[in-house]
């Protein structure tokens, strides 16, 4: 209050300077406009005078909403932290960017799926104190998530052991890009599984933990599926059932492509081809390949044309899948060699 009177100290004193003169006066006409003219300057002062209360309490009421309102934002940061936990990145920035919208929506594109698990994870179960069992599991997805999102991926979500992705949505760098990515990423979730060999006594186990992959490239459907008041952003369709049946095909610490995974990657990464299998809802058995490591290279033969491709694993054959395979490439040299001694006459 007292700064407030401060602030009119002038205009009082002009009040009581003019009340004075007034007194002192004779009433005439002047002396009465004079008076007139004063009630309405002190009607005014305290009109003002409550106006600059209330602009106090306003600025006061609107300091403590202006502080109400910091208060809430930092809580709903938080917990935009948390609700963050339960989406992918991607996921995650689409909703709240507004690019996306929470309805149940869906669309074809065509996606690089991965699916891994662990091997003989059931077994493992039985052995361990679940305090040890959820340790260990949280410690492998953590280690195994922090490579996916290094390479773009959408972890769609886990189950048990297994991890299920994709490539491709809500972003995505064209569909070759984004199976090479999907693949190199699965060759550094077992590189960095080999590299954790020792880890695992920690936690109970005896073993090491070993892991499979699957991979498989198709059109799939995508988006939100469920109800209006809980929903899940998956993939569904054909080329995600072709994925998981190509993890469930894997050797331990491999990774299974299927031909059209295959045929993007080709040129980058090297593979050769495994035993076909046989899908539900498929007449003939499908063509898959494996993803060469580097203790691979040194037993592996690999011939490679524009339109065609051949490998071979020389530690998996037999001795007489060995002989007969050298008989077959010294008959398809020598046919080659006459070939092109022919070519050469023709020419000369």
């Amino acid at each position: 209050m007292s700064s407030q009177l401060g602030i009119f100290q002038h205009e009082l004193q002009v009040i009581e300077n003019s009340r004075l003169v007034t007194e002192s006066s004779p009433v005439d006409t002047l002396l009465r406009d004079h008076q007139a003219l004063l009630r309405e300057y002190e009607k005014l002062l305290k009109t003002t005078r409550r106006l600059v209360r209330h602009a106090d309490r306003s600025e006061e009421k609107l300091n403590s909403m202006a502080q109400e309102a910091q208060e809430k934002s930092r809580e709903l940061e938080k917990l935009s932290v948390q609700l963050s936990k339960y989406l992918s990145p991607q996921v995650y920035e689409s909703i709240f960017s507004g690019k996306q919208q929470v309805s149940l929506v869906s669309s074809r594109k065509k996606l690089t799926i991965f699916f891994s698990d662990l091997v003989g994870f059931t077994p493992i179960t039985e052995t361990l104190e679940s305090e040890d069992l959820t340790a260990a599991l949280n410690y492998y997805l953590d280690e195994m998530s922090e490579i996916a999102l290094k390479f773009g991926a959408t972890i769609d979500k886990y189950i048990g052991d297994a991890i299920m992705i994709f490539f491709g949505d809500p972003e995505t760098q064209g569909v070759k890009e984004d199976a090479i990515r999907c693949v190199t990423m699965a060759i550094e979730m077992q590189n960095r599984l080999s590299e954790l060999a020792n880890e695992w006594g920690q936690f109970g186990l005896q073993e090491p933990f070993q892991s499979r992959m699957g991979i498989n490239t198709g059109y799939c459907t995508v988006g939100n599926f469920g109800s209006e008041n809980r929903m899940d952003y998956t993939v569904i369709g054909g080329g995600v059932n072709i994925a998981a049946r190509l993890e469930s095909a894997a050797k331990a610490n491999s990774i299974l492509l299927s031909y059209d995974t295959y045929d993007l990657i080709k040129d980058q990464i090297p593979c050769v081809e495994s035993e076909k299998i046989k899908l539900k809802g498929i007449t003939h058995p499908v063509r898959t390949f494996q993803v060469l490591n580097e203790t691979d290279d040194d037993s592996i033969i690999s011939i490679s044309m524009e339109n065609s491709q051949f490998n071979a694993r020389l530690k998996d054959l037999s001795a007489a899948d060995s002989n007969e395979l050298r008989t077959s490439l010294e008959a398809a040299l020598e046919k080659l060699n006459r070939h092109l001694d022919h070519a050469k006459n023709d020419s000369s």
